[in-house]
């Protein structure tokens, strides 16, 4: 819609449709002798046109940052007000919108600033809070509102003495969710921060699961690199103060918001979905281990097999709420890791209600890109993000797109009837030939699944945002569906923490270390999202 200014449009409709007096009476009849004839009774008043303005509020269906709505009519009944029958012409005039192409900041703290900046000798960097960005969510019946979820704290690879892992600089950091507010001047507020918890209330942490439930086999490291100790004050013993590890600890990537106040999380490490109540408290768990005695309902076997840090990277549920749909982030190592270069993912979706379990298969445009990122159009249509991990000023080819996906028209991978070539396999899932998915794609590309009926989900490409806006993230993870035309999306700045080598350092979007990288939402307008 194109703006006009205010006060300009209000004077020109007033000025066209103001009130009018009927026509002056006919000239009388002429009288004798060329005498004029007495003058003839004017005519009768003519209607009144009226023109009413209304404010517009923030959250509007039409003008989302408010405006004016301008309608105008004919007092058909001279009573002075404008009724609804009256209204012939109706107009709005919307603020523009203040975000621009270079989105939005949410804000954040410090979590630290004393480390030294390993790409900038002499310097120190900001580890910040932050870090919302692993996914996002409209909030259910606050339009203005959206929530905001944070992974298991600032990381960066490392390698010490107890093997490959991951250096926390902040090992208590307990993972959480926001809760943010898009202000009139395009500005973000944040409302509130609700921390994760088991369920007896404590705060869970971001440290890896054991390796029965999920453990990446990452060793936690503190800064200096030493491994994270049950306590730390004293000497690492394999017995008595073994590495900490935490089986509620989560590597948080994908969440849902329900309309009674809970959450649902999924993760990067069993892949776990955990269900918390409003305050942050777990109520219930789903996940791949049927040994685990925290759970009632779980997902295929086959998902433990995940690829590490490429776990369950996105998370939705269907408008009606009965049903969560996960994307994994990247090929799985299914059955291990000689299948990793390849581009099939899996969709999961598992009804609440009824408790079945239905798979997928979508096809992405790179081998070992990643999904990110999903949300619910409809029951069976999803915005799905994929992208690459590329960051723009550093590889203009970079790659972060946003697809409309359909499961109707897909196979379920769970109802597929066995015969001589396919085989259900209680840890593998389906196969084709003895080969699992990922090792027929491997073989025979996906020509060796759709030769046995096996289609992934139908794509259309929705937005790019590298053409767009030339997006200059590498990570971007997160969706706010706010109506069928409009669409937000963060980025996961990772607490603004890197390193290189295992040096950390802070995280930069350009070559020449000028522009930290921090969380941002992008306003796209003006889509077609229910067609």
């Amino acid at each position: 819609m194109k703006h006009i200014g205010l006060s300009l449009i209000s004077i020109a409709l007033i000025a066209s449709l103001t009130g009018c007096n009927g026509d002056d009476g006919a000239q009388g009849i002429a009288g004798s002798n060329g005498t004029d004839g007495s003058t003839g009774k004017d005519g009768n008043a003519g209607l009144s046109s009226l023109v009413e303005q209304s404010a517009l509020p923030m959250g509007d269906s039409k003008c989302f940052f408010g405006g004016i709505a301008i309608t105008s009519g004919l007092d058909t009944n001279s009573d002075g007000n404008l009724s609804s029958s009256e209204t012939t012409q109706s107009n709005v005039v919307c603020q523009p919108t203040p975000i621009t192409a270079n989105g939005v900041s949410l804000p954040y703290t410090a979590l630290r600033n004393d480390l030294q900046n390993g790409s900038i000798e002499g310097s120190t960097f900001e580890i910040r809070n932050g870090g919302f960005g692993s996914d996002m969510v409209a909030h259910p019946s606050n339009k203005l509102q959206f929530y905001a979820l944070t992974d298991r704290g600032p990381n960066a690879t490392f390698t010490g003495d107890h093997g490959k892992g991951k250096k926390f600089p902040t090992p208590n950091y307990t993972p959480r969710i926001g809760l943010f507010e898009l202000q009139k001047n395009g500005s973000i507020r944040k409302v509130k921060t609700i921390l994760l918890k088991r369920p007896d209330g404590t705060p869970i942490s971001g440290l890896p699961n054991t390796s029965s439930l999920g453990g990446t086999g990452e060793t936690p490291y503190t800064v200096d690199g030493q491994p994270v100790l049950v306590d730390q004050t004293k000497a690492y013993h394999e017995l008595d103060n073994p590495i900490k590890l935490d089986d509620y600890g989560l590597d948080g990537e994908g969440l849902v918001a329900l309309s009674d106040g809970t959450f649902w999380v999924s993760d990067e490490y069993g892949p776990h979905i955990v269900h918390f109540d409003a305050d942050g408290n777990e109520i219930a768990r789903i996940n791949a281990f049927t040994h685990d005695e925290r759970v009632t309902l779980h997902l295929p076997q086959e998902f433990s097999n995940r690829r590490a840090n490429r776990g369950m990277e996105g998370l939705a549920v269907t408008p009606d709420e009965k049903t969560l749909v996960g994307v994994m982030q990247s090929t799985m190592y299914n059955p291990d890791k000689t299948v990793k270069s390849l581009n099939v993912t899996r969709i999961v979706a598992i009804n609440l209600e009824t408790q079945q379990v239905s798979q997928y298969l979508y096809s992405q445009e790179k081998e070992q890109n990643s999904n990110s990122g999903i949300v619910a159009l409809s029951n069976t249509e999803f915005l799905v993000i994929e992208r690459d991990g590329a960051f723009y000023q550093q590889t203009p080819e970079a790659m972060k797109r946003i697809y409309k996906i359909d499961l109707s028209d897909a196979t379920d991978l769970e109802q597929v009837a066995e015969n001589e070539v396919l085989t259900q396999h209680p840890e593998l899932g389906l196969l084709i030939s003895g080969n699992t998915i990922e090792q027929t794609v491997l073989q025979a590309g996906w020509n060796g699944l759709t030769t046995h009926g096996i289609q992934p989900v139908s794509k259309t490409l929705v937005l790019d945002l590298v053409q767009e806006i030339s997006y200059l993230h590498d990570k971007l993870e997160g969706m706010w569906l706010i109506d069928s035309s409009r669409l937000a999306v963060i980025n996961d700045d990772d607490f603004a923490t890197w390193s290189t080598d295992g040096v950390l350092e802070q995280k930069y979007l350009d070559l020449g270390r000028t522009q930290v990288d921090e969380n941002k939402l992008y306003l796209f307008e003006n889509l077609q999202l229910d067609q």
